[in-house]
């Protein structure tokens, strides 16, 4: 979530989601509350961490580069932060967006009083918006687009806190999860088509929101529901809740790949277990893809629930070919293709006594550049794999997303260059299959794709966005560089 430059991860080879938040209000020690959520969010960001508390006079931050555990190390750390409200952010950083002063949740001082914003998603519209804000004298201390909000919400001619943050909401496009503090109260809040998550719990007097439900069940607070597309749920310090809809209905698209690799397996979404959602898209592939094989192997981890699914449909035996060290960095920070093309490596392990002289089924969840399946495929082979078949519980990653996940250009995405059979001559396999897009939809419950109005954000394979993309727009009448997406542009 930068300014500078959206577009991302120049040496990825996975997609990823940038950001998690937490926020508890009515809680002791709300900011240890808030860390050990921030812990069970964890793989939504790695780089950096930040909380804000409030106790009832003053707003205290504490921000950090690191995992949660390195920056809230000790008892100390989080005494910094007293207060029985509190919220928290991880991150990762995008090309440009490194350093403190983009960790959030951000904080200012404003004429109505403090404010604080703690952000999961991409505002498509931020460059637009920041442009039009310095020329009226607004000045930036982060490249973040989440500091847009803030300075929407300063600059709004309303009088009432809550009706100026709207006036700030109604200005931008996109997608955000929000969870804000002001002295009074707690704020959080979903874009009207619900594309990024955030489920809202309860421990003892205490309400909770999270943008996973593994979070509440960490800190062990109850789920209550999901904060619904386009709400704006308000929580005052009495515990007083109140839940506004300021822009009716428009109709519900959640990213669908928080179904297929963002979300932790743990987790519930949309109402549906994601483990189970996993497995029925492996048993989808199983059905739409059947191969002639002696194993079923995942690439651990993120392909461990389809590759069971998978075995279970189609009777192939399920089995750990590829054993996997916790212990080293994902591929996708490494800095050049040799030391990612090395990562792997370090990371994934065949299990050769299993796989030598076996016809296998590889599953993973998507393939974005393609680096690491050409390596894991090879990987297969020299460990004396008869005959090694890629399939992929997802459809072919062919677009860019602008909505909060961390992917290369189109241009070095692999399924945007090459249909599927150039693609598994690429990385080597005897064949290769993705889970088809009606495929998927069944997977988390659905007949199929409504073409006409599809249930999900599913951009990243169908090239369809659900919401203008201003910025992107303007960069390529500007520059001329940029690949418009295929697909309708709302």
């Amino acid at each position: 979530m930068n300014l500078t430059h959206p577009f991302l991860d120049a040496d990825g080879d996975k997609l990823r989601e940038e950001c998690g938040i937490f926020g508890v209000i009515g809680a002791r020690d709300a900011a240890a509350m808030t860390a050990l959520g921030l812990h069970a969010l964890q793989h939504r960001g790695q780089e950096a961490v930040g909380i804000v508390s409030y106790d009832g006079q003053d707003f205290f931050a504490r921000r950090g580069l690191g995992h949660v555990a390195q920056v809230f190390s000790d008892a100390a750390a989080l005494a910094e932060l007293p207060g029985e409200m509190a919220s928290g952010h991880v991150r990762y950083s995008t090309t440009g967006g490194q350093g403190l002063r983009n960790v959030q949740p951000l904080h200012a001082d404003l004429a109505r009083g403090a404010f604080s914003v703690a952000h999961n998603g991409n505002i498509s519209n931020a460059m637009s918006l920041k442009r039009e804000l310095v020329q009226r004298g607004s000045i930036f201390q982060s490249t973040s687009d989440t500091e847009v909000i803030i300075h929407l919400i300063a600059t709004s001619r309303y009088h009432k806190l809550l009706d100026r943050f709207v006036d700030a909401l109604r200005m931008i496009e996109g997608a955000y999860s929000l969870i804000c503090m002001t002295p009074k109260r707690m704020i959080a809040c979903r874009d009207p088509l619900g594309i990024r998550p955030l489920v809202m719990g309860r421990i003892g007097d205490a309400t909770v929101f999270a943008s996973e439900s593994v979070a509440l069940d960490v800190v062990g607070a109850e789920f209550l529901r999901e904060v619904e597309p386009g709400e704006i749920v308000e929580v005052r310090q009495d515990g007083r809740i109140t839940s506004h809809r300021p822009f009716g209905d428009v109709g519900a698209r959640p990213c669908i790949f928080e179904h297929v690799y963002f979300s932790r397996p743990d987790s519930v979404m949309g109402g549906q277990s994601v483990y189970e959602v996993r497995k029925r898209i492996g048993m989808e592939l199983a059905k739409e893809s059947p191969a002639e094989a002696d194993l079923v192997i995942p690439v651990p981890d993120s392909g461990v629930p389809a590759a069971i699914g998978y075995a279970q449909e189609s009777g192939i035996p399920f089995e750990l070919g590829i054993i996997r060290s916790h212990y080293v960095g994902r591929t996708f920070i490494q800095p050049s293709d040799g030391a990612r093309h090395a990562d792997v490596k370090r990371k994934h392990n065949a299990n050769r006594a299993l796989v030598e002289g076996k016809r296998i089924v590889l599953i993973d969840d998507s393939i974005v550049r393609g680096t690491t399946s050409l390596k894991i495929v090879q990987m297969m082979r020299d460990a004396g794999a008869k005959e090694v078949h890629m399939r992929i519980a997802s459809p072919p990653t062919s677009h860019s997303c602008f909505y909060g996940v961390d992917t290369p250009e189109r241009s070095k995405l692999l399924a945007a260059q090459m249909d599927v059979a150039a693609m598994a001559e690429y990385i080597h396999a005897d064949s290769l299959a993705f889970v088809s897009i009606d495929g998927l939809y069944r997977a988390v419950g659905e007949k199929a794709r409504n073409a006409a109005c599809p249930q999900h954000c599913d951009a990243c394979f169908t090239g369809e966005y659900p919401t203008p993309l201003t910025d992107m727009l303007e960069r390529d009448a500007d520059t001329s560089q940029l690949v418009l997406p295929v697909g309708n542009v709302a």
